[in-house]
């Protein structure tokens, strides 16, 4: 294996970094210093000292107990005030100025934020700057839809003798958790439509990628009125647990694993108050028909399976491939990925970087060998060497179903690949497997396709044809079936996850609508209104 770690005097001065001791959170609408007990940040990325490589602090941040939870939490209460707060009963277009001026303020902080997501989870140079702007897309995006939505509710509707109007009201309390490996546009694509809809939000950035959001405290605090947006630091089972045992929180919105999902929600003691908004675990299969074009498939799966080291819900985490043209395609894939260059987030063109999760080459060795031990074999020259974070990928075959690998989410650079000899076992695997995320077909052959997806639409939330599984576009439903998902999200479906509908009616006489006339000639309501933004 040809991957090193770099000294220090290797590191170009652009993307050199000074740590970041965060001390300030935001709370009510202030920026408030801890004095308390520290979490340490360690990035991926080692440097060598003394010919030896040695893990670098990049930081810290505020290790919270109860108390400032709870007081987070009390500052979400406040500015809500059971949805008479001044930002659930301020105008959309009134908060589409805020949430704009948010955006105009965290755009001034691009490159410190590409640069942290870079150090903070080894994130490529490119990927990362990809992340930062397709949040902001996703934040403009979300300003179009939330106007379309005010233009749609602007109207009266007349049924069965009634009138009335139907918008969409907020919730309350929302609590929003995001992932380490998109901790920017993850967490916006929760967090944004939440505030948008009128919530307010207590937010918890994830274990990896907390120091990123640190350049946005004060960008959210010049942007929303006091409590809207209160943050969270420290050990979840600290500060998590004494807010949703309270009962308080409306919405739970959360991007990671099932366990944790449903050991956080359990806590809640009123769980038919309490919204689950959840993305979840996936182990997302590729099928190769035996007629696939395997020189159009393979970059497709080559992407697909290893991008960001395979760290993404959506990546291909099984390939089964037609035993007729599974040594073809085992040559194929590994000719290509031997052009893929390993090395730290800042060089040009590379594609394999450290994992940022504790202890995670560990565990994936482990999961190797239990493959091998159940008669896989590692396909490529330095599969599964390991050197501190970083873990060249291991492409392994034949997995055999006995194995870990065959049924465990993986999640980092490990390339499980099965051959079959009829469809019908590809087809038994999506149907027992506890996730259904999504699948992609590779073929040419129009009615095994056909049929195929019309399995597989009823197994999992997006059939991908031709093409690797994956997110975007964003006015896309991106979900998920079984265990990969509850609610769903895009741009349109969020916005619809963090409100509900609501509507005022009455008679349909000409005194209700004399009402309903001065209502809306003096604007006594904010509700009831014929008013909308263009």
């Amino acid at each position: 294996m040809s991957f090193k770690f770099p000294k220090s005097s290797e590191i170009p001065t652009e993307f050199s970094i000074l740590p970041i001791h965060q001390k300030e959170y935001l709370i009510d609408g202030e920026l408030k210093v801890w004095e308390g007990k520290m979490i340490s940040v360690h990035s991926p990325i080692f440097l060598e000292e003394s010919g030896k490589p040695k893990q670098l602090e990049i930081g810290s941040y505020p290790a919270f107990g109860a108390t400032e939870a709870l007081a987070a939490l009390a500052s979400c209460e406040r500015a809500y005030d059971g949805g008479s707060g001044e930002w659930p009963q301020t105008s959309i277009e009134n908060r589409i100025k805020a949430i704009q001026k948010f955006t105009n303020l965290m755009l001034k902080e691009r490159d410190l934020i590409i640069r942290l997501l870079m150090w903070e989870i080894g994130k490529t140079h490119k990927d990362s700057a990809k992340e930062f702007d397709r949040t902001i897309e996703y934040i403009n995006d979300t300003i179009n839809a939330l106007k379309a939505g005010d233009r749609d509710s602007s109207r009266f509707v007349f049924e069965k003798g009634i009138l009335a109007q139907i918008k969409r009201a907020p919730y309350g309390i929302v609590l929003c958790m995001g992932p380490f490996n998109y901790p920017l546009n993850e967490t916006f694509c929760t967090l944004i439509p939440a505030i948008a809809m009128g919530n307010t939000v207590l937010f918890k950035p994830a274990k990896f990628g907390v120091l990123l959001l640190e350049p946005l405290l004060k960008c959210f605090k010049e942007a929303f009125p006091k409590g809207v947006i209160n943050t969270l630091y420290g050990d979840g089972a600290s500060v998590i647990s004494p807010i949703m045992e309270s009962g308080k929180i409306d919405v739970f919105a959360f991007i990671g694993a099932s366990t944790t999902a449903n050991i956080i929600t359990k806590k809640h003691p009123r769980l038919n108050r309490l919204r689950s908004i959840l993305g979840l675990n996936a182990k997302n299969p590729a099928i190769l028909l035996e007629d696939c074009d395997l020189e159009s498939a393979i970059p497709e799966i080559l992407m697909g399976s290893l991008t960001y080291n395979g760290q993404r819900c959506t990546a291909l985490k099984i390939i089964f491939v037609h035993e007729k043209i599974a040594d073809s395609f085992i040559k194929k894939y590994l000719a290509a990925l031997a052009n893929w260059k390993a090395g730290m987030p800042w060089e040009k063109d590379v594609m394999l970087t450290p994992l940022p999760e504790e202890g995670k080459t560990k565990w994936l060795t482990e999961l190797m060998d239990d493959a091998i031990a159940k008669g896989a074999r590692i396909q490529n020259v330095g599969g599964g060497e390991v050197l501190e974070s970083f873990m060249f990928p291991a492409v392994l075959y034949p997995v055999s179903k006995d194995s870990r690998l065959y049924h465990e989410e993986q999640f980092g650079p490990l390339v499980p690949i099965v051959p079959y000899k009829d469809i019908s076992e590809t087809i038994a695997y999506v149907k027992e497997s506890n996730l259904g995320q999504q699948a992609s077909i590779f073929g040419r052959d129009p009615k095994v396709i056909g049929k195929l997806t019309d399995i597989l639409v009823n197994q999992v939330a997006r059939v991908n044809i031709n093409a690797q599984c994956q997110r975007g576009p964003d006015n896309f439903p991106f979900t998920g079936r079984k265990d990969s998902a509850d609610g769903t999200l895009s741009v349109s479906d969020a916005l619809r996850a963090f409100s509900m509908r609501s509507l005022v009616a009455a008679k349909d006489d000409e005194e209700s609508k004399q009402l309903f006339r001065e209502i809306l000639e003096t604007k006594a309501s904010s509700f009831i209104s014929t008013n909308f933004i263009l």
